[in-house]
């Protein structure tokens, strides 16, 4: 079996989790993390959810799972301790065409929930198509224990200076390799960086090259 990985934005939808035990709150906290809409489907709740049912940060439905659940659904995590249960779940989501995840389960996952190192936009996702999460955590410790804490600041300054090399700098190879050259230096925002005022010189001899050409 062979994944596509993938960054799926979730703000603003609607997202539904079917549990609300220790592990549904470890789903419902990275779901609200991205901004979904949550919608919390289960008879008792783990402290931690009912009181963000209480705060108005999610949806709590108490009682047992209904296929109208599924209803609206962008994706559905069945998070029970029942696998009937979650296989119902799984079946009637497949039926609507819903991405489903039953936790522990990776005969009945669509997909996979990875372990990422965050710093800032950057992310990096760690999967193991369900076969190893003690392995796939293990790795994010590693990996982030490796990433210096400012990458976050230094990707934004980044993508700030690839914007404007893309309004100053024709497309072509130059400027494909000054971007790729620029993803390896150290940038800062001030006026006087001087990867930064390198940058936009390089960019501004491109373009006007490229108009003494034309």
């Amino acid at each position: 079996m062979t994944l596509f990985p993938l960054f799926l934005k979730l703000d603003g939808k609607r997202c539904l989790v079917v549990g609300a035990g220790a592990v549904a709150a470890e789903k419902i906290a990275a779901l609200l993390h991205c901004d979904a809409r949550v919608v919390v489907v289960a008879p008792q709740a783990a402290p931690v959810v009912e009181s963000l049912s209480d705060a108005g940060r999610i949806e709590w439905r108490q009682r047992r799972f209904e296929p109208n659940d599924l209803s609206g659904a962008c994706i559905a995590i069945a998070a029970t301790s029942d696998r009937d249960v979650n296989r119902s779940i799984f079946e009637e989501a497949s039926r609507r065409s819903i991405l489903v995840n039953a936790v522990d389960d990776p005969p009945l996952c669509d997909f996979f929930c990875a372990s990422i190192v965050e710093r800032g936009d950057l992310q990096i996702a760690i999967s193991t198509a369900g076969k190893s999460p003690a392995l796939a955590q293990r790795l994010r410790r590693e990996i982030d224990a490796q990433l210096p804490p400012g990458l976050g600041q230094w990707l934004d300054d980044l993508g700030s200076l690839r914007r404007e090399i893309l309004s100053a700098m024709p497309a072509g190879e130059p400027r494909k390799a000054l971007l790729h050259r620029l993803a390896g230096r150290e940038l800062c925002t001030a006026e006087d960086c001087p990867a930064r005022i390198d940058a936009l010189r390089e960019a501004q001899a491109g373009a006007a090259h490229e108009e003494t050409a034309q």
